[in-house]
């Protein structure tokens, strides 16, 4: 199987070459697929379902040991598609904390950091229509 990633591919119903588009691409493609749906507060007020988690959002996990837990995006890991939340930490043996890595499709955004100024227009080009 090569590695190389095609850009010209659309969309197969092969779950395999799926899993292989999506492994071998770049990380500019990558960081499309780390968004994750927003609250109903959002939702209502952009009219829009889901958006790219970013550095400083605050999100609640859904899924996982940690479903419940609240807290800011300190780290997004784009080769790996995981984010990293203030507040959700692993105890190693020697002692120490560590971030524990969580997939964007098991969080909720609940609060937006509209600093950037394309972020705001993207969100409120929808809400318009």
């Amino acid at each position: 199987m090569k590695t190389k990633f095609n850009r010209d591919w659309k969309k197969s119903e092969n779950q395999g070459k799926k899993r292989k588009y999506k492994i071998n691409a770049p990380n500019h493609i990558k960081s499309g697929f780390i968004s994750s749906h927003l609250s109903e507060k959002l939702r209502e007020k952009f009219n829009k379902r889901a958006a790219r988690v970013r550095k400083g959002d605050t999100v609640k996990i859904m899924r996982g040991q940690f479903s419940g837990k609240t807290g800011k995006v300190e780290r997004i890991d784009v080769k790996r598609e995981r984010v990293y939340i203030a507040g959700v930490e692993i105890h190693k043996k020697d002692g120490s904390k560590s971030f524990y890595p969580v997939h964007p499709s098991k969080i909720l955004i609940t609060d937006l950091v509209l600093d950037d100024k394309k972020r705001k227009n993207a969100l409120e080009r929808k809400q318009e229509k």
